[in-house]
């Protein structure tokens, strides 16, 4: 996987993205010229699956010391459970400490998105999901969503910004705004393919002006051999897209010669109604899911000493000395 590295903003670096505490209480170590060598670890609330490491080794990079420094982590993309030990850093503080609260927000985040990608895909039950909550969120944060989303297993994701960062191709056909404007399905598809390249597969949305089913063959018939694919996005307030739609649209492609023909649907799923349509074994190519991702809840991460110049120590209710956790591997 070729991947594009994560920005690690200025203001990150500067720590104006952190808990004002941190900046104070390095401000009073360095003036007491105290800077011992401390073990930090992280850990989740939850379980889920563990993302953002790489992002964190980027920005850790930059600010540790060659010298005197080690960093311990699960992999990302793997399994972990709920108070699970998933990072620790053994660091001289000042190099390190203003940046817990980054440290956390970043797993924390990306490990949310990550799990929500996950529980899709496993209810998709090998049917691909493409990850689109773009749309839902601040663009700041939108490549990120994106990539903890392939992290989660989404064959793709919406963003070109997502798509590098994951080391995938980015996947998207039209919106309702091309059908509308050149007001036609067929004459929006048709155009799709006079100047898309050839290597991006003919989609067509196919429930802009029409019954979906008559959309779909309309485009079939039009494209025919060149159309890989009708994408489903009935809006609420036309019922949304049903299991019962779905083998309508493949049954009719199907009788009338289109069986190369892929159904795509979108537009408000997630991992329960995702099941749901595997249950009722709805004859589905491929979903699009977005806010079930990109709004779920960050699992929440934890940071604590555990040594100080190899001292253990802890907070009450936290046991003193390292947690030992045989999964995680040095990344530094």
């Amino acid at each position: 996987m070729v991947n594009t590295p994560f920005e690690i903003r200025p203001s990150v670096l500067v720590g104006d993205t952190a808990d004002v505490y941190l900046q104070r209480t390095l401000t009073i170590l360095r003036n007491e010229a105290v800077n011992p060598t401390v073990t930090m670890e992280f850990f989740p609330k939850s379980t889920g699956i563990f993302c953002g490491i790489r992002e964190t080794k980027l920005l850790l990079a930059k600010v540790l010391p060659e010298a005197g420094s080690e960093v311990w982590a699960l992999q990302e993309g793997e399994n972990m459970d709920a108070r699970e030990v998933a990072l620790r850093i053994k660091a001289p503080y000042s190099s390190f400490g203003l940046y817990e609260t980054t440290i956390c927000g970043t797993l924390a985040s990306s490990s949310g998105w990550a799990t929500a990608a996950r529980e899709c895909v496993e209810a998709a039950d090998g049917v691909p999901v493409v990850a689109v909550g773009a749309r839902h969120v601040h663009p700041n944060i939108s490549a990120n969503i994106d990539y903890a989303a392939v992290i989660g297993g989404c064959a793709s994701c919406s963003t070109v910004m997502g798509a590098r960062l994951a080391g995938v191709t980015p996947s998207g056909n039209m919106p309702h705004s091309l059908p509308l404007i050149m007001g036609d399905a067929v004459k929006a598809i048709e155009s799709f393919d006079r100047h898309m390249p050839q290597e991006v597969p003919r989609i067509a949305l196919v429930d802009t002006f029409t019954d979906e089913v008559e959309e779909s063959l309309s485009v079939a018939q039009a494209l025919r051999e060149r159309l890989r694919g009708v994408r489903l996005d009935t809006p609420e307030e036309r019922g949304g897209v049903t299991a019962e739609l779905v083998k309508e649209a493949r049954a009719r492609l199907d009788q009338g010669g289109f069986r190369h023909v892929e159904i795509f649907v979108s537009g408000g799923f997630d991992a329960n109604r995702i099941r749901e349509f595997t249950a009722e074994g709805a004859p589905v190519d491929g979903y699009s899911v977005g806010s079930y991702i990109s709004s779920t809840p960050p699992n929440d991460f934890t940071a604590d000493i555990h040594e100080i110049d190899g001292r253990p120590v802890a907070k009450r209710g936290r046991t003193p000395g390292v947690t030992l956790n045989p999964r995680l591997d040095r990344i530094m």
